[in-house]
């Protein structure tokens, strides 16, 4: 017997109606702060302030060492926060919510939060280049442009936007509650995990949490694009199973008769080469006659052409005419004198 939790695993038999996320005054000012709070780290790593100061005092204190006893568990940990394995556990997960759903909104919105995050954050990583802690070469200094690329932490915008995105496209607000609290806390945990193992100074987690928090609250200027994108695709989608459906049908079928002759896949012999067999069974046929040998059979030639119709595997066998009439022959009644 089905239960309710099994139920709501089956495909919805009609789209339902999703409220996407609009551009809210509270969204808006969200943003601004969070853009304000990115720049104001940018400019205090540029200018070698108190923030790159603690950046060292912490490296300089090495957590992994402080605590060893926590750092093969945060090994594993930190892979929430790597881009291939999270991507492609969370879009597994929307590419069922797009079949359930009979939308493709979720995947949508996950490619164009990680286009955004692949283009934001990369672009600032290898502007600034500044080197991590463990390739630092003078100490106090802020390590920028030297050729690294880890200001910002690329691991704490993607925990951000990959399982932030899962409260993003919540269809309840008690989901999006909850997911949204679990999303915090398991980025917050991979940006200190990185700070722990020493890949990243704190300046970087820290802007790479504004960073991902900027791609999550600017999604609602993209959901015009991605219904476009999503009506194009379907569009498309639908007129090829039309042009599919249209080569079917012109695809002649070949009806074949009740008891028909069925095609024979074995090579026939030519009519030239019958020509000259024909020719000497005619021959042979006319001696017979002249000898007065009965009656005379029917054209062997005629003969051959039916039984060479009716099988035609049999066709490599040249038909060979009898000597003589096999009828008796006929005794006239004798006369009397």
């Amino acid at each position: 017997m089905r239960t309710d939790i099994f139920a709501r695993l089956d495909r919805e038999p009609e789209p339902p109606k999703i409220e996407v996320p609009g551009m809210t005054r509270t969204r808006l000012a969200l943003f601004g702060g969070t853009l304000a709070f990115y720049l104001a780290i940018v400019v205090a790593v540029l200018l070698s302030t108190w923030l790159v100061t603690l950046d060292w005092k912490i490296m300089l204190f090495r957590p992994y060492q402080q605590w060893p006893e926590i750092h093969g568990f945060l090994d594993y940990y930190v892979v929430l926060g790597q881009r291939g394995p999270t991507a492609v556990m969370v879009a597994a997960w929307l590419g069922w919510r797009s079949w359930r759903q009979h939308t493709l909104r979720p995947l949508l919105t996950l490619g164009a939060a990680l286009l955004l995050l692949n283009v934001t954050v990369g672009a600032v990583k290898l502007g600034l280049g500044r080197l991590g802690p463990h390739y630092a070469t003078q100490i106090g200094s802020a390590e920028l442009f030297a050729g690294g690329d880890i200001f910002p932490s690329g691991h704490t915008a993607n925990a951000v936007v990959t399982w932030g995105i899962l409260a993003y496209l919540a269809t309840t607000p008690r989901a999006r509650r909850y997911l949204s609290a679990l999303s915090a806390v398991v980025a917050l945990g991979v940006g200190l995990t990185t700070v722990y193992i020493g890949t990243h100074w704190l300046s970087d987690v820290l802007l790479g949490w504004a960073a991902g928090l900027l791609i999550l609250l600017a999604l609602p200027w993209c959901e015009s694009p991605i219904a476009r994108a999503e009506a194009l695709i379907l569009s498309l989608r639908d007129r090829l199973r039309e042009q599919l459906r249209a080569r079917r049908r012109l695809v002649p079928s070949l009806p074949v008769a009740t008891g028909g002759p069925r095609p024979t896949v074995f090579p026939q012999r030519p009519a030239e080469a019958e020509e000259p067999v024909r020719e000497i069974v005619g021959a042979r046929s006319g001696r017979s006659a002249g000898r007065g040998e009965g009656r005379l059979a029917p054209p062997l030639t005629a003969r051959a052409h039916s039984t060479h119709s009716a099988h035609t595997v049999r066709s490599e066998r040249t038909p060979v005419s009898p000597a003589g009439s096999r009828r008796p022959p006929h005794s006239r009644p004798l006369t009397g004198g």
